[in-house]
């Protein structure tokens, strides 16, 4: 690796100001969320207009460095070499080919990018972070579909595993099929060293120039599959956005190494959860997003997707988990979905060949559906899991601008502190209701009383919690003053209803609030 010249394009991007904020003012908000989903349109014209108004006041907006890097790497325009020196005055346009970022252009004089090469910017519990990210260019600046082994930028997915990632300080962590690094990189800010695999050399290639190009030198990379690199060792945390795509195997089915793992159906996923439990140091915990199939058993009878993944977690790993499947796909949206992915369009014969490759696949094995989410495993402390959490949540997030690893991480720690208490210490407890949590109301028109209570939780989850009077008592009163027992006693002698009774009633529902994130300990 070129170290000297990345260090130089350092320096060029932090004085060009390439950064989001930047881009997005040059562009405006509507052409930067059209960037998003990979449409370069919108800002195409934007800067075609800058150019014209520059023209007429006698302006030269082609010298703004920013504007440069812009067309050139994120909008997928040739620059001239001339403007590339101006941009990169330190790098040179010859450095930036020596890099392999860009290579000569259809037009005489000018460079074309031969990599994406885009400002980052990202919030997390340690604050506001902004880098830059090499990636393979994508379908919207190559024009067709993508090479097998493409290796993928920032994506929505990417930024899920990121915002799930518990931000808590750790010793170690791997990064199971890093990518383009950006997994590793942002481990990097809560943990003393990082170790990144993958099964791509050109991925490795360039997530470590990536990391060398923000500064991050915490990070080793290793190729190899899965777990081979790092056998023998254990780790803090494993993240990992896995290739989980299901795939046909059939000839002629593009394999794209940045999410196709070379296994049949969703057996990638079930390798990382049973070989998850031999990686992981006493307490450490794996972070993933996966799939799993819906299938139809031998007699016709479904296979549920979740209790699959149940299955693979307690065929003897030993792990707490906490599975939340976000969405489930049939059969024929899924194939459509990945297919259109790799670049292939719809209505294409090519699309058509693809497409019944896929369904043929899954009728072959009787893939009815497809379920998407996250997985969280943990190896206990203690010699047995106390964790098994298995759920379906369709409905939207929270307000979470941080990301959900904080909520994931008190939800962890409000679990081991309530399931390790019994009745006479819960009710010895304080607790308090969390800041994000609020009390929804209804009432018929001139009633007094409510007919509908609810608990709403403004960030995590955003789950909503059904009330009956006796628990909308309970959880006003948890302000720090009184403990569980005094409280509920209170409440029984309000409503004039047996302690006991209402005690049995309410303390399973106050474990699950402190579950969910809702109760705090004080």
């Amino acid at each position: 690796m070129d170290h000297a010249s990345i260090d130089l394009l350092r320096d060029d991007l932090t004085r060009a100001r390439y950064r989001v904020e930047v881009l997005d003012d040059l562009w405006g908000a509507e052409a930067a969320a059209a960037l998003f989903r990979g449409r370069t349109l919108p800002a195409r014209r934007v800067l075609a207009e800058r150019e014209r108004e520059a023209e007429r006041a006698g302006e030269a907006t082609a010298a703004d460095p920013v504007v440069a890097l812009a067309r050139l790497f994120v909008l997928g325009q040739q620059v001239s070499r001339e403007e590339l020196d101006a941009a990169l005055p330190s790098l040179t346009s010859e450095g930036a080919e020596r890099l392999g970022l860009v290579g000569e252009g259809s037009a005489p004089g000018h460079l074309t990018a031969r990599l994406d090469l885009r400002p980052y910017g990202f919030v997390d519990s340690l604050g506001a972070g902004s880098w830059w990210i090499v990636s393979d260019l994508g379908e919207a600046a190559l024009g067709r579909a993508l090479d097998e082994d493409h290796v993928l930028g920032i994506g929505g997915a990417t930024t899920t595993l990121s915002g799930l990632m518990i931000p808590t300080p750790a010793d170690s962590v791997l990064d199971l099929g890093t990518g383009c690094g950006i997994q590793a990189m942002h481990a990097s800010r809560f943990a003393r060293r990082v170790v990144a695999t993958d099964i791509s050399e050109r991925a490795l290639e360039i997530a470590a120039l990536n990391a060398r190009l923000n500064g991050i030198d915490t990070i080793e990379f290793r190729f190899g599959s899965l777990f081979e690199p790092v056998a023998g060792e254990r780790f803090d945390r494993i993240v990992s956005n896995p290739p989980f795509v299901i795939t046909p195997r059939t000839e002629g089915v593009p394999l794209y190494e940045y999410r196709d793992g070379g296994l049949e159906g969703d057996a990638i996923v079930e390798t990382v959860v049973r070989g998850a439990a031999e990686h992981l140091a006493p307490g450490g915990i794996l972070q993933m997003l996966g799939n799993w199939e819906y299938r139809e058993g031998a007699g016709g009878d479904a296979i549920d997707g979740l209790g699959r993944v149940r299955s693979w977690v307690e065929d003897g790993s030993g792990l707490d988990a906490w599975v939340i499947e976000r969405e489930q796909q049939s059969a024929a949206l899924y194939a459509e979905t990945w297919i259109r992915d790799g670049g292939t369009k719809p209505g294409s014969e090519r699309f058509e060949e693809l497409y019944a490759a896929w369904l043929d696949d899954f009728e072959a094995r009787g893939v009815r559906a497809v379920g998407f989410g996250y997985l969280l495993l943990r190896r206990p402390r203690e010699s047995s899991p106390t964790l098994a959490r298995y759920e379906r949540l369709e409905s939207g997030l929270g307000d979470n601008p941080a990301g959900l690893g904080d909520h994931l991480a008190r939800c962890l720690a409000g679990h081991d502190w309530e399931v390790h208490r019994d009745l006479g210490a819960l009710l010895r407890s304080t607790l308090v209701y969390a800041s994000d949590v609020t009390e929804e109301r209804h009432y018929w028109p001139g009633h007094e009383d409510p007919v509908v209570m609810a608990l709403l939780q403004g960030g995590g989850f955003g789950r909503r919690v059904a009330l009956d009077t006796g628990l909308a008592a309970f959880v006003g009163a948890c302000d720090g003053d009184l403990a569980v027992g005094p409280i509920v006693d209170a409440i029984a002698d309000v409503l004039a209803v047996d302690a006991g009774a209402l005690r049995a009633e309410l303390v399973p529902r106050i474990r699950s609030l402190v579950d969910d994130g809702f109760l705090l300990p004080a």
